[in-house]
């Protein structure tokens, strides 16, 4: 798949609003180091795939803000455990978010500003333990491994199109990736 079809991705083929930040999605795998900010994944188990949910009852994508002098990978490793108690096995970068922020100061001071990549793939991960749920990071509730409709549905449910999509687009992806 090179091109976004936006009769089947319809909230990823237009401008995004995350509060602040204005996103427009693009299937590339191509990374600026210097301009990104966050790395998601859409995590695997087989055939199955991860989802979490934090303590306001929302169900949440993995992947998060890097820290100072953290490159994605590293970051992504770290985001895996603190979420899903997960070892990341393998990660296919696919898409980004480039994005927009509107604040006067960027989130965090050593993240770019105010232009800025989000990062999404999706990869293989083991359940190796409990979510670490550190000290000021999202407290996660639940991880559950579900088919890939069950997590579209849940994050449909919320009104979170976007995700849902993400997780949908993984999937195929992954099946032509496996010549499936």
């Amino acid at each position: 798949m090179k091109i976004l079809d936006r009769e089947q991705f319809p909230a990823l083929s237009t401008l995004i609003h995350w509060g602040i930040v204005k996103a427009e999605f693009r299937l590339n795998d191509i990374v600026d180091e210097t301009l990104v900010s966050n790395v998601s994944i859409i995590p695997f188990v087989g055939e199955q795939v991860v989802v979490f949910q934090i303590d306001n009852g929302k169900w949440e994508l993995p992947g998060g803000t890097l820290e100072v002098g953290e490159n994605y990978m590293d970051g992504l490793q770290r985001e895996v455990m603190e979420e899903l108690g997960a070892k990341l096995i393998t990660y296919r970068l696919f898409g980004q978010f480039h994005c927009m922020s509107s604040a006067p100061e960027p989130y965090r001071p050593h993240i770019p500003h105010p232009h800025f990549v989000r990062l999404i793939g999706y990869g293989e991960v083991e359940l190796v333990g409990k979510p670490l749920n550190p000290v000021g990071g999202e407290q996660v509730i639940a991880v559950e491994v579900v088919e890939i409709g069950e997590a579209i549905r849940r994050f449909e449910e919320q009104n979170r199109y976007d995700i849902a999509e993400m997780y949908r687009l993984a999937y195929l992806l992954r099946e032509e990736a496996n010549g499936e």
